[in-house]
């Protein structure tokens, strides 16, 4: 039987982390509310359970809870809030403030067994803290296994029963042996599988895609992109010539792209394509909308109008609408799992659809982060030239002209980010980025060319590495790159006399600007 974690989410902005981690591993796993009954868990028939990490403090109402007896079903490991929830329920106290810990820590390894196997006695390693609370002692019947300088009990297990703690967060970056903390709690004390890969998450799919959709009609909203490429290729690949693929010219798009979408999908997917030029329409709607919600939700609520006339048009009439989205998308645009995390802000395909769309929505890819779907993507035999492009946000340029859309402004922008992109590529670049673009600023600069002055606009680049696109450092090209990239297109793109380059983090930026 295939190994299965079952992740149960306490409201932490990073519990799909945990879920990426184990994945990473070759486990299959799924996160699942906090709020799961005793036998619906144990229905699961999970190998092992890991309690996220959450902002609620155990004794607050409403916090995330759990039955007691979820403690005998499979071996446990409990992250931060999961720690304390333990500890609560098996008898220690928990206590708000007082050592505090948010960021980097030096913990210390008492007890190398479980989920520190590997380690040796005494070992400082680098953690992750994000804290309020903490537990002040041992339940009764646990070890202690690590520790910090600012706070004694940073980890504990069972003496007797798989059940291991930690009170900081193994599954992000900073913590240096975050992998080998996880490793040993999926193989040393779940004795898991390492079975789970692309193929095996694409069979999974198809499986679940062709019992959901029966022989009804879909269509996929198709864009050109990495992730909408991909969903179209896995429902393809399930359900055949009940899919039929819809690119819609928006009039947001960049230079040149309704061409190359439609010669690369017919080339590589061999999917029915209808393009639905939609220009005017789009650009309509956004008239004089500068708020950048209000434009994202405009321009997914047309979406839809677009895709059910376009839908009638063909003669059928489609039950299920495939999209595109990934986790990043769901996790800013709401709580993720009813958690308390916060919005950052709405995208089209996830809070910007019409809440009275009558499509019924298939997203395979909606758990998976971008490098995922990637590999998924070479596992479905696209090539790389597809797979491996940057990402384009759904509403397009529209968010990358600030402010008010108009089509001069998109011709600009057009214009500037085809030369960007072309330069990132001529400097041997391009796959060392994560995403790199241009963006339109409505606001004039005084300028000089030739004798006379000059009063135009601004547009600022854009480049970030990352792994996920949860979190992203800005790039740092060589200066004689920069000067390249400013001098082509203050020259050659009318009514710009000035570049500047974004050096933004997420966080505190985002990666687009809006």
């Amino acid at each position: 039987m295939t190994s299965r974690i079952l992740i149960l989410d306490c409201g932490s902005q990073f519990t799909q982390l945990i879920a990426r981690r184990v994945r990473e591993a070759h486990v299959y796993c799924e996160i699942h509310p906090a709020g799961k009954s005793l036998q619906w868990i144990r229905d699961w028939k999970p190998t092992g359970i890991i309690l996220s990490g959450g902002p609620s403090s155990v004794a607050d109402e409403g916090a995330p809870t759990f039955e007691r007896d979820i403690l005998d079903v499979a071996p446990i490991l409990g992250v931060c809030y999961g720690m304390q929830w333990i500890a609560h329920i098996e008898g220690a106290r928990v206590l708000g403030g007082g050592r505090r810990e948010y960021g980097k820590a030096d913990a210390v390894v008492e007890d190398p067994t479980g989920v520190w196997k590997g380690f040796t006695p005494g070992e400082h390693t680098q953690v992750w803290m994000s804290h309020g609370d903490h537990v002040e002692d041992v339940p009764p019947g646990y070890v202690r296994t690590a520790s910090s300088a600012s706070n004694p009990l940073v980890g504990f297990r069972h003496k007797t029963k798989p059940i291991h703690a930690i009170q900081f967060h193994a599954e992000v970056a900073h913590t240096i042996r975050g992998a080998d903390l996880i490793g040993n709690f999926l193989f040393e004390v779940c004795h898991a599988t390492p079975d789970w890969t692309p193929d095996s998450f694409i069979d999974v799919e198809i499986a679940k895609i062709r019992a959901l959709v029966g022989s009804s009609h879909v269509i996929c909203g198709l864009s050109g992109g990495v992730d909408s490429s991909v969903a179209a290729a896995l429902v393809h690949r399930a359900i055949g010539d009940q899919l039929t693929c819809i690119f819609v010219d928006t009039g947001l798009l960049r230079l040149n792209e309704r061409e190359q979408v439609e010669k690369t999908m017919g080339q590589y997917l061999g999917i029915k394509l209808v393009t639905v030029r939609a220009e005017e329409r789009f650009l309509s709607a956004l008239a004089g909308k500068d708020n950048p919600e209000e434009k994202r939700k405009i321009i997914g609520h047309t979406f839809i109008d677009v895709f059910e006339e376009a839908s009638a048009r063909e003669g059928k009439d489609a039950e299920f609408l495939v999209q595109g989205t990934l986790y990043p998308d769901v996790i800013e645009s709401f709580s993720p799992k009813g958690g308390p995390s916060a919005t950052i802000k709405t995208h089209h395909n996830v809070g910007g659809l019409k809440p009275d769309m009558k499509f019924k929505l298939i997203e395979p890819l909606r758990e998976l982060f971008k490098d995922e779907v990637r590999n998924v993507g070479r596992s479905l035999g696209l090539p790389e030239e597809m797979v491996g492009r940057h990402p384009f946000p759904g509403p397009g340029l529209a968010i990358r002209v600030l402010g008010a859309v108009s089509e001069p402004d998109l011709e600009t922008l057009r214009k500037a980010d085809a030369i960007y992109l072309e330069e990132i590529r001529a400097a041997g670049l391009y796959n060392d980025i994560w995403q790199a673009f241009a963006v339109f600023l409505p606001v004039r600069s005084v300028g000089v060319m030739g004798d006379g002055r000059t009063y135009e606009h601004v547009i600022a680049l854009r480049a970030v590495t990352s792994r996920d696109g949860m979190t992203a450092d800005w790039f740092a090209f060589p200066p004689e790159v920069l000067g390249r990239m400013s001098s082509r297109i203050i020259n050659e793109v009318k009514g710009i006399n000035r570049v500047v380059y974004d050096i933004s983090s997420k966080p505190p930026a985002t990666i687009e600007w809006e």
